[in-house]
């Protein structure tokens, strides 16, 4: 059955992206780089005070709280077996393509968000909401195609991201003496879906709380760590870039075998830790209260280059500096656990272990608040209590299972699914971006008069009703 699937599945992802999701990804990044002069460098400072800025509404969501929802489903596993991934199948230029699609992905990132915060609803208490599916019915008039990605949203991570995640969590397991392949994985599935199942069924707002604390002191905690280890390697730095680069560069290698290239393993692994693009994160950025469209827009921006600049080229210099070569022996968590035993011994097993436990628990609260949102958009409204229930615990049990699949198959699956939620929503923005950029000048024009900017759609010929900015 295994066999079967990955049969169905790894052609598919042959073609999703080689060529059509390195053509959209790469294309559609660089044309809003260019359309925005490349705000990814120009008003990083600007998004950095964007962050701190307090919601006017006591209560609501912040532009901070909303950015930690986001950063607790983009900083995951993937940051950590995901980087170990793509450079032991892929080779050291991965990591060269990692960062492209973070880069260039941070434009795309601004526009889908900054269009979350123009099309978000209002509900009964006065908070917001949103995501692709809303400006998709809105702004396309189609609830169809918003319907179909929310149904792929949904799949990618109740269904793929969250049984990748409880995958790559069981895996760091593996060191220890007291691991049996048949047994642990089963036993680690039902604690983690039990402590999930407790959390989530305590709502939305319980939600943001944890991860607005959480993420923070994990990422910190283990930035603290990668750059301990470099600075002890620091000699070999010019060799780790020297191979990077001559890598990604290698395009012999890498046209003569596309699939397993480093080019291709740099998009998937980096698509798959920093969604720049692929549509979820607006979700998290449309429940922010803030005066204008655009600040939301830059602090998503921001979490982009948290998860990949800084978090993912942690993991990637803590490795590749430790001396230890990557292989496709060690793909995974057991390659930087064997990295970091250079520098902390066997307590560097203890430590890897104990943060992608907290990396894959932020995971999945993160992606199952996504989740939420979407049934409500396919519903009309928040189903009904009994209908949460149980789905949650069908959630629950998704995580159970996702620890105890095979490596290939539970990375395909996600692949897939990823993939195409990404084909829906990189066309719709495409689409919708000359907005996004209009909105864009008008921040920057209030903010040459020195004034905090506040967005009227009217001041940018929206004439349709929406329900914030009208």
């Amino acid at each position: 059955m295994v066999e079967t699937l990955k049969g169905i599945i790894e052609p598919i992802n042959n073609f999703i992206y080689y060529p059509l999701l390195v053509v959209l990804l790469l294309c559609i990044g660089l044309y809003f780089t260019i359309r925005t002069k490349f705000l990814q460098g120009r008003l990083l400072k600007e998004a950095i005070n964007v962050v701190m800025e307090k919601p006017e509404k006591e209560g609501a969501v912040s532009s901070f709280q909303a950015l930690m929802v986001s950063t607790a489903s983009r900083v995951g596993t993937g940051n950590i077996v995901g980087v170990s991934t793509a450079i032991c199948l892929g080779g050291y230029g991965a990591v060269f393509w990692m960062w492209i699609v973070a880069i260039i992905g941070g434009a795309s990132a601004f526009i889908e968000s900054t269009l979350a915060q123009m099309y978000k609803k209002r509900d009964n208490e006065g908070n917001s909401y949103g995501g692709p599916s809303y400006y998709i019915e809105q702004a396309l008039k189609s609830r169809t195609l918003g319907v179909v990605f929310s149904i792929s949203l949904i799949a990618t991570y109740a269904i793929g991201f969250n049984m990748l995640a409880a995958f790559n969590l069981q895996t760091s397991f593996m060191a220890y003496s007291f691991y049996d392949p048949k047994v642990t994985p089963w036993i680690i599935g039902v604690v983690l879906a039990l402590i999930t199942a407790y959390c989530i069924l305590g709502g939305g707002k319980r939600i943001i709380k944890f991860t607005s604390t959480l993420v923070p002191i994990m990422g910190v905690i283990y930035i603290i760590v990668a750059i301990l280890m470099i600075i002890l390697n620091i000699s070999c730095m010019p060799t780790v870039f020297s191979r990077i680069f001559s890598d990604a560069f290698n395009f012999k290698a890498i046209f003569g075998a596309i699939a397993s290239s480093s080019m291709m393993y740099g998009i998937k692994r980096g698509l798959y830790s920093n969604e720049a693009g692929i549509g979820s994160a607006p979700n998290a950025a449309a429940s922010a209260d803030v005066s204008h469209p655009v600040k939301q827009g830059l602090v998503q921006m921001l979490s982009v280059f948290i998860d990949t600049l800084l978090i993912c080229s942690a993991t990637a210099f803590m490795c590749l500096s430790s001396g230890v070569e990557p292989n496709a022996e060690l793909s995974g968590a057991p390659y930087v656990q064997k990295a970091l035993t250079t520098f902390m011994g066997s307590f560097g097993n203890h430590f890897i272990c104990f943060s992608l436990v907290l990396f894959a628990f932020t995971t999945l609260i993160g992606n199952l608040f996504y989740v939420d949102t979407n049934l409500a958009y396919i519903n009309g409204k928040q189903p009904s209590k009994n209908f949460m229930i149980v789905y949650r615990i069908i959630a629950a049990i998704i995580i159970l299972f996702g620890a105890t699949q095979e490596a290939t198959l539970a990375w395909d699956i996600s692949d897939l699914l990823m993939g195409i939620m990404a084909i829906i929503n990189l066309p719709t923005i495409l689409i919708l971006g000359n907005r996004a950029i209009a909105c864009l000048k008008d921040y920057e024009k209030q903010k040459k008069t020195g004034r905090n900017p506040v967005f009227h759609s009217a001041d940018i010929g929206i004439s349709e009703k929406l329900d914030y900015w009208s």
